[in-house]
């Protein structure tokens, strides 16, 4: 109760329009940390700010508040950010602000506005002639990121079809797409419906094959990609403000950050001209300028909260003397923060592998010292998920130095498992979404499984196992519906042929279409048998009740989902049911 209350002391709580405008009524510097709802104020900084109170002891010079940006109507435009933002406010003006919690940059504008209202109070100088930060919702030029937001109120949806995903075209699409800086502000990729093929190609409903038409729409997993482009002119966000101020910018991913950064380009042609001159237009289709959300919600019905908080997946690795003293104290905490842990592997790291990690410390004079600590054991590698989970993971675990982290964040994970004799953090994380799709790559490489799941399943129960899929961390590379004639059913039960109860096997599959699909994940076909529990429905209830059979099974024949038992099965497998299929850097063994 009483470190709360402390922290009430510190910062005024702002959580409504009066109290806002009455907070504007103080005199000197006002700090304000502008948050979310369903996140709060950013606790990473606050020690610092008090550090900052206690160093400077003038009441009437600085004050902290909390601001909840959902709850007050100036705040609008910093709805739905998933960053932290700072304001500065001198006498009731906002003359700055700072985005993300950067303490060594909140810590230095701190200071220097603190000591010119000093140098001011004494007559030593001129108050200068502050620029009011605008973030209110005005005119494009002023309203910067509100401006964007009614940039991007016109889409553009693309379809890359089933033929396409199976010849592997997507990322060159995605590529081209990207390069040519139109944004992709949300994608997934999915088995169609016939409602949705239907409602998307409603223009060719007359046509006399178009019945032919859905039937190979739904046949496999198509990608949809929701597209922006801008206005032609430089966006608003590209404009210098000399009073805004922006945390060293990261490459959380650095092809959209290129499409973002360089501003629209003007284009004198249309999505579907510039993918007909890059002779792509044959393996997708699009609807361009799309007005009407009802038509996006029919793919992506959350789509402005997709775009505002996106679930990340990173590599973290606890080096092996903290993997070997604290690892459950950590886990703990990861699990406490919201993370999900999706893989995790001990792997004892080669010289090279540890000098790659470290390479940030090379030319310190612990860099050989630390080589061999990082080598002299098992280290923990981590695939994390949760929302915002990049930023939130760096934040957490706080610099990559304890000398820097106890000066600036001595709450983080950085100071908390700090060991003796380690200058270092003795926790890593990727410091972009293009490094953590790297590292989990290496440290976890993929492998293919071949899954299916069984005709008496209910489209409901369907939806709900695929859920369980992706929640699992699978990616799923291929997928197609079809009636397993006996044929096709011999190239996905080759090994129990030969048995009494095959032909039980092939008139269960006879009932109706079944999904089949590979899928990708370290450690694939063994997670994916975990994931399906026992054979036996009714044992799988008593030994795995939160498997796929324990929950959908009805016997051992309709058991809901099939495998294989070992990679080479998966393989063969593969290789029979999905010819087309190229398999790019999965572990052969």
């Amino acid at each position: 109760m009483a470190s709360k209350k402390r922290e009430i002391q510190l910062q005024a709580v702002i959580n409504n329009q009066s109290l806002w405008d009455e907070m504007l009524q103080n005199k000197g510097l006002t700090v304000i940390d502008v948050y979310q709802a369903w996140c709060g104020p950013c606790k990473a900084m606050q020690t610092l700010f008090r550090k900052l109170k206690n160093e400077v002891n003038e009441d009437e010079i600085l004050h902290f508040a909390v601001a909840e940006a959902d709850s007050i109507v100036t705040l609008q435009p910093f709805r739905d950010k998933c960053e932290p933002v700072f304001l500065f406010s001198i006498n009731g003006k906002i003359v700055a602000k700072i985005k993300g919690a950067n303490a060594p940059l909140v810590n230095q504008k701190i200071i220097t506005l603190i000591n010119e209202e000093r140098k001011i109070a004494a007559g030593e100088m001129v108050r200068p002639q502050y620029h009011e930060v605008a973030f209110a919702d005005s005119d494009a030029e002023d309203a910067g990121e509100a401006a964007y937001e009614s940039v991007e109120q016109v889409y553009s949806i693309v379809i890359i079809k089933p033929d396409a995903v199976v010849a592997s075209k997507v990322l060159e699409i995605k590529d081209k797409i990207i390069n040519a800086q139109f944004v992709i502000e949300a994608e997934d990729k999915r088995l169609l419906t016939e409602e949705q093929v239907k409602y998307f190609y409603s223009q060719l409903a007359d046509q006399p094959d178009f019945e032919d038409f859905v039937s190979f729409m739904t046949s496999g997993l198509s990608y949809i990609l929701v597209i922006s482009q801008g206005k032609e002119q430089q966006p608003p966000w590209d404009k210098s403000d000399p009073n805004s101020e922006a945390e060293p910018k990261e490459p959380w991913d650095d092809q959209q950050e290129t499409a973002r950064a360089t501003g629209m380009k003007q284009k004198l042609e249309s999505l579907q001209e510039y993918l007909e001159r890059q002779n792509i237009s044959q393996f997708c289709d699009v609807e361009e300028n799309i007005t009407n959300t009802k038509f996006i919600d029919v793919f992506f019905p959350d789509l402005k909260r997709m775009k505002s908080i996106k679930v990340e997946k990173i590599l973290a690795l606890l080096r092996p003397a903290l993997f070997h003293e604290r690892k459950e104290a950590v886990l703990n905490i990861i699990e406490d923060e919201g993370f999900k842990i999706l893989m995790q592997r001990q792997i004892v790291l080669s010289r090279e592998e540890a000098e790659t990690l470290c390479k940030e410390h090379e030319n310190k004079d612990y860099f050989e010292s630390l080589i061999e600590n990082m080598t002299s054991g098992p280290s923990l590698a981590l695939v994390l998920l949760r929302e915002n989970g990049l930023r939130h993971w760096r934040q957490l675990i706080g610099p990559s130095t304890v000398k820097e982290a106890e000066e600036y964040f001595p709450q983080s994970l950085c100071v908390q498992f700090a060991m003796e004799g380690l200058p270092v953090n003795q926790l890593h994380g990727s410091d972009s979404l293009e490094a953590a799709r790297r590292e989990i790559k290496y440290f976890f490489p993929p492998q293919n499984t071949i899954a299916l799941i069984k005709p008496h399943v209910t489209q409901e129960q369907r939806e709900d196992i695929l859920k369980l899929i992706k929640e699992a961390g699978f990616d799923i590379s291929q997928m197609k519906e079809m009636l397993l004639t006996e044929e096709q059913a011999e190239k996905v039960y080759f090994k129990i042929k030969g048995k009494d109860f095959y032909k039980d096997v092939l008139e269960i599959l006879s009932e109706g279409p079944s999904l089949i699909m590979i899928l990708t994940k370290w450690n694939a076909v063994s997670d994916w048998r975990r994931l399906m529990g026992p054979i036996d429905p009714e044992e799988a209830k008593l030994l795995s009740p939160d498997s796929i059979r324990a929950r959908f099974g009805r016997s051992i024949l309709k058991n809901a989902v099939h495998g294989a038992s070992n990679v080479q099965e998966a393989m063969d497998t593969i290789n029979r049911m999905f010819e087309e299929f190229v398999a790019e850097n999965t572990e052969e063994n």
